[in-house]
């Protein structure tokens, strides 16, 4: 693979090593309410494209589809997800949450002309999926029974799946147009956090960890993951996203303080491996 081929698997690989830090900085915000975190962290996220858009306003004049899909992508996946974490069990339904990498893989015939599905990229997948598991579930117990919050879960993992697979069918918009998705998503978070949660007070450490969120796993990780989408095919960057999970919870136990076990290792084998055949998987 030339440099300049692997170069939108690099930027997927940005984008994923971006979103590994987002459980942690979760953790260190968690008395920061979910809507109003998502909703500043989104509006700090827009702003390195604003300096591109005060240059040239034309890069966030997008036609009104494409800035709807870009809201659905950004907005609605983290309001599914917020709704389903209050109605289920979290490690539950952030499993069901990580089913977007396979959904990203099965459903690019479907949506993309020209995209064919090998038992390669469906076999890397359905081993992605099991090494999330092992990575989220870690050998806890997992709870039993039906809680309706896994609706929502799956629905965030189906819009940010479709999401990822339509940019690539509406016309080619500028990636510093990301910017104003996030703008318009973070609005409507904060109006959430108005309607549907208590006022908080944040600090100065509050703030600060919010600017990295927002620069980072909210921000900086949008812009790349857009460039990657674009350039690379789609079933090969939803199977290496499945390093998400794996580098996400190797952070949160480094954090910690805790010892990887078993099971990290486990899920390492089984990701890694998965990526490895899905890259070299053909057609």
């Amino acid at each position: 693979m030339s440099s300049a081929s692997s170069l939108p698997y690099l930027h997927a690989l940005g984008a994923i090593a971006l979103w590994a830090l987002l459980a942690t900085l979760g953790v260190a915000l968690s008395d920061v309410p979910p809507f109003l975190l998502t909703g500043v962290a989104l509006l700090i996220g827009s702003v390195p494209s604003w300096p591109f858009v005060l240059r040239e306003p034309r890069l966030w004049r997008v036609p009104a589809g494409t800035l709807l899909l870009g809201v659905y992508g950004l907005f609605g996946f983290h309001f599914l997800l917020f709704i389903a974490l209050r109605h289920a069990p979290a490690v539950e339904a952030n499993l069901v949450n990580y089913l977007w990498p396979l959904l990203i893989v099965v459903l690019a015939p479907l949506l993309l002309r020209g995209v064919r599905l090998r038992w390669q990229h469906v076999a890397a997948a359905l081993a992605g999926f099991a090494g999330a598991a092992l990575a989220i579930a870690g050998g806890r117990e997992l709870q039993g029974g039906l809680a309706w919050g896994y609706l929502p879960a799956l629905g965030s993992a189906f819009i940010w799946a479709s999401y990822s697979l339509l940019t690539k069918r509406v016309e080619r918009f500028p990636t510093a147009a990301i910017g104003l998705f996030g703008l318009v998503s973070g609005v409507l978070s904060l109006l959430c956090h108005a309607l549907l949660e208590p006022p908080a007070v944040l600090g100065t450490r509050d703030w600060l960890l919010l600017a990295l969120m927002g620069l980072g796993p909210l921000g900086g990780a949008f812009f790349l993951w857009d460039r990657a989408l674009k350039e690379g095919d789609p079933r090969r960057i939803g199977i290496l996203s499945y390093l998400t999970p794996l580098a996400s919870t190797v952070l949160l136990v480094l954090a910690s303080g805790r010892a990887l076990t078993p099971w990290i290792a486990a899920s390492a084998a089984l990701i890694v491996g998965a990526a490895v055949v899905g890259m070299r998987a053909r057609g």
